[in-house]
C-alpha cells in the first residue's frame, strides 16, 4: 500500500507527479489548459461559476481535490467567485505573485498545482480574506455528491 498523506479533512494531498498532472490534464480544452497549467485568468464576469448559489463544494477540476464550501462563498463585484475561507487550508498552495508590476498571492491546488486564482486581504470577516477564484479552475458537486479523486500512485 503507497504511503499517503492525509490532511486534517481526511484527503489525500501527496503531490501528483509531472507525468500524473499531464494525464489528468489530457482532455482539458485549450482555454482550460491555459488557466489550470499555465497560470492565465478567465474574463471577469465570464465564469460559469460566478452566479451559482447551490449548496455544495467546490473541487480542483484537475484532481478533484475538495478546496471550497459554498457557504464560504460571497459575492465580491470582482466578476470572479470568491470565497472567505478554503474547505481546508492544507488544500491549497501560497505563492507570491510578483507578475503585472504589483505583488500579490497566487493560490494553487496542493495536491495537482492547479492554479485557481489570487487571495487578497480584501474580504469580509471572520477572515478578512477573498480567495478571488477561475471558474474553470473549478468543478461543482451539489451537496451529497462527492468528487472523484485523483491522487498519486
Amino acid at each position: 500500500m503507497p504511503h499517503t498523506t492525509l490532511s486534517a479533512s481526511g484527503y489525500d494531498v501527496r503531490p501528483l507527479s509531472d507525468a500524473e498532472r499531464e494525464q489528468y490534464a489530457k482532455d482539458l480544452s485549450a482555454e482550460e489548459r491555459q488557466v489550470i497549467l499555465h497560470q492565465g485568468t478567465e474574463r471577469p464576469f465570464c465564469g460559469t461559476l460566478l452566479n451559482n448559489k447551490q449548496s455544495g463544494i467546490y473541487a480542483c477540476r484537475l484532481c478533484g481535490l475538495p478546496l471550497y464550501k459554498a457557504d464560504a462563498k460571497f459575492e465580491s463585484g470582482t466578476g470572479w467567485p470568491s470565497f472567505y475561507q478554503p474547505l481546508d487550508p492544507q488544500h491549497i498552495t501560497e505563492i507570491v505573485d510578483r507578475s503585472h508590476g504589483m505583488v500579490r498571492t497566487e493560490i494553487r491546488c496542493a495536491r495537482c498545482d492547479a492554479h485557481l486564482g489570487h487571495v487578497f486581504n480584501d474580504g469580509p470577516p471572520p477572515t478578512h480574506q477573498r480567495h478571488c477564484l477561475n471558474s474553470i479552475s473549478l468543478q461543482f458537486y451539489a451537496t451529497g455528491v462527492e468528487p472523484e479523486q485523483k491522487t498519486a500512485k
